[in-house]
């Protein structure tokens, strides 16, 4: 008998070991059915328009691990030469959640474009979070962003 239960405690160990796994978040966020950055917005429209513009598959550059689509060949050109400045900041993912430190889901249609950078936020009352204090907001996310951003996913 002592014998039988020493390879089972053996076996169900091995199982019920932690696991590591990587993460299923990506870096950028992207449309989980089309895989598409930022829901297929154009990120350059943010700072061009009244409102951003939906891309167009025919304009698509492919940066960070996801395409990102453009309305024009003028906001693709654009990109192109200096995506760093026109994407989201911390890859697209909630503004506020990452200035509380931790990850989150974002809408592209709830964003917010502060000295020259653009946040998106996961709802309403996180924008008006954020802006109630942008420049603490952006500071603490900015701090926290290379240390969560370390468990998401490129791929």
């Amino acid at each position: 008998m002592f014998a039988v239960v020493l390879p089972l405690f053996g076996l169900f160990s091995a199982h019920f070991a932690p696991s590591y796994g990587q993460s299923v978040v990506s870096y950028i966020t992207t449309d989980p059915l089309t895989g598409i950055a930022i829901g297929g917005m154009d990120p350059v429209s943010y700072f061009t328009e009244p409102a951003p513009l939906p891309g167009k598959p025919e304009f698509e550059f492919y940066w960070m691990g996801a395409p990102w689509l453009f309305a024009n060949e003028a906001n693709f050109e654009i990109f192109k030469r200096h995506p760093e400045i026109y994407a989201p900041q911390y890859g697209g993912h909630g503004a506020m959640s990452m200035a509380r430190g931790f990850v989150s889901d974002s809408d592209p249609r709830l964003y917010t474009v502060f000295k020259q950078r653009l946040f998106f936020f996961y709802s309403a009352a996180n924008r008006e979070a954020f802006l109630l204090a942008p420049d603490a907001a952006a500071r603490r996310g900015a701090e926290n962003w290379p240390t969560l951003s370390k468990n998401l996913s490129t791929q």
